[in-house]
């Protein structure tokens, strides 16, 4: 009988602790040449602990336990290794692709130049040959235009694309070993499809094992060949992916298969002769471009992001707009919000029947009436500001007189009805968004926003950042909010179970066109356009 390939990744006992807190216990798993492991489990449970200590990559931890990685020809404990040597691992044999993007990558250098980096330190390449080569990685992982994207630095992309660019770091030196954190968070559903098909492509190819941390189950059943469930640090459950999704044991990895989106909003029609909180009539979004060569030292060339978009979101009604990414979600976000220059818009926008203007004066009761959370609450709450002064920057802006003591107590409530008591945590006020896992971060942004009693909430992918459970927690309070209040919501998703709990009306942009548009039980139970179609197979 011939004796089986030795594992891999085969860690053992694993501990993980900060200070006197132990955050990671006992977390034994091998994973084997080509295989794909998912590690699964709710926001704070120890997954992406887990990935970083495997790899050193942790500030102050103090880390138990071993971690065997054999690459065929050398066996090594990853966790007694010599800093050098462990350099010399990472990005080479093991590589990892982090959750957020815009926070890993580096602002000051181009993607081109960041991906190019690697190649040069890793494989020696000249400065011409990993320019190209990071070119073609780029295209590699379906970034349309690669040789100008190259060129862009990361707040000039997309999050799908930023997140692609990442991908691409990761996958240069073709790893033996890939520690997936969240890989396919800020992609649309038919990229999640791509990067799916990307990430098996070089599995096959090169051998290549995948460790994938994620919370979307959806992806994790298509995509892995065993499960691992973690809750508080420790592995509850590990066994096949069928096996896991068919028959689970652990009350907790039941628990997270039955979390899915449940619908539960105000269905009646909206009232036909009340001012709509939001609209917008032949709205159309041009942004200038730089042109090649002599040309553009004279004139700028025109990109149309949004043309011909035509839509009304009525009090206590969600409008859902889906598409890919570059489909001009954010951009008609950026319009609903007043941030664009007035030149790049043509076309009218109202919130509450009234347009922007512009002008910081005039359009300051606008601000207050509209509203927005975004999709990553860790870069979206500034670090150095406590929760008090985060929830609170709205109303010293929009109320300058009230005074301290008021402001305060209007703080505290807001954060209640959020779910964020003093409670529950005690010196809430005074903490640091750190502090939090995401799920309680998400919920600050959304008491930063309803704090100033907005109409309308322009929530820009507000879930696709949290695990199964809290994503379903964080949608009931959206739902009972906007029934208690009345609120609108412009809901820019890639998530189709967001779309059908949460919206009454969908929007479905391609390449910056409405392509569909109408109730949502239409749209999402019988989609007419080709591309409505596909993009809903996908998901």
């Amino acid at each position: 009988m011939a004796e089986a390939a030795p594992a891999l990744l085969e860690v053992r006992d694993l501990s993980v602790a900060f200070g006197a807190k132990t955050v990671v216990e006992g977390v034994s798993l091998a994973i084997a040449p080509g295989e794909k492991l998912a590690l699964v489990g709710e926001s704070g449970s120890g997954k992406t602990v887990t990935a970083l200590s495997l790899l050193r990559l942790l500030h102050d931890a103090r880390v138990g336990g071993s971690a065997w990685f054999d690459d065929g020809r050398q066996r090594r404990e990853l966790l007694a290794l010599p800093e050098r040597e462990l350099r010399g691992l990472r990005g080479d044999q093991i590589a990892m692709i982090f959750q957020e993007p815009m926070t890993a990558l580096n602002p000051l250098m181009t993607v081109g130049a960041q991906i190019a980096e690697v190649l040069r330190l890793k494989r020696a390449l000249t400065s011409a040959q990993s320019a190209q080569a990071a070119i073609e990685l780029i295209a590699h992982t379906g970034i349309p235009e690669p040789e100008r994207r190259a060129g862009a630095y990361p707040h000039q992309l997309s999050g799908g694309q930023r997140q692609r660019a990442m991908i691409a770091m990761a996958l240069a030196c073709a790893p033996k070993l890939l520690l997936a954190d969240e890989p396919t968070t800020a992609l649309d559903v038919s990229l999640r499809g791509q990067m799916l098909e990307l990430l098996d492509d070089l599995r096959r190819d090169h051998g290549m094992a995948v460790l994938l941390i994620t919370h979307d189950l959806n992806l994790v059943r298509r995509f892995a060949d065993r499960v691992a469930v973690m809750q508080h640090g420790r592995l509850v459950e590990q066994g096949a992916t069928e096996s896991i999704f068919n028959a689970p044991e652990h009350p907790y990895t039941r628990q997270l298969m039955a979390s899915r989106p449940e619908r539960d909003v105000v269905e009646a029609a909206a009232d036909a002769g009340a001012t709509p909180a939001l609209s917008a009539q032949g709205l159309r979004v041009v942004y200038p471009t730089p042109l090649p060569g002599i040309r553009g030292w004279f004139r700028k060339g025109a990109f149309v992001a949004l043309q011909g978009a035509d839509f009304a979101i009525a009090a206590g009604r969600t409008l859902g707009v889906i598409g890919e990414s570059g489909s001009g979600k954010s951009t008609l976000a950026q319009a609903a919000l007043g941030l664009l220059p007035r030149p790049q818009v043509a076309g009218q926008v109202q919130v509450s029947g009234r347009s922007w203007q512009g002008r910081a004066g005039a359009d300051r009761p606008l601000r207050r009436a509209v509203q927005v959370v975004f999709q990553d609450p860790f870069s979206s709450l500034s670090p150095r500001l406590t929760v008090e002064e985060i929830v609170g920057e709205g109303l010293r802006v929009h109320a300058p007189v009230m005074p301290p003591a008021e402001r305060s107590q209007r703080v505290g409530q807001a954060l209640a009805d959020v779910g964020l008591t003093q409670a529950a945590f005690p010196g809430l006020l005074g903490r640091y968004p750190h502090e939090f896992s995401g799920g309680q971060r998400q919920r600050i942004a959304l008491a930063r926003a309803l704090i100033v009693q907005p109409e309308l909430l322009v929530l820009d992918e507000p879930t696709s950042a949290l695990d199964v459970t809290i994503q379903k927690q964080v949608l009931g309070l959206l739902q009972q909010l906007q029934r208690e209040r009345g609120l609108a919501y412009l809901l820019i998703t890639h998530d189709v179970d967001v779309v059908r709990a949460m919206a009454h009306e969908v929007l479905v942009l391609k390449d910056g066109a409405v392509v569909e548009a109408g109730a949502a039980a239409q749209v999402l139970g019988q989609p007419q356009h080709p591309y409505t179609q596909r993009l809903l197979a996908a998901a």
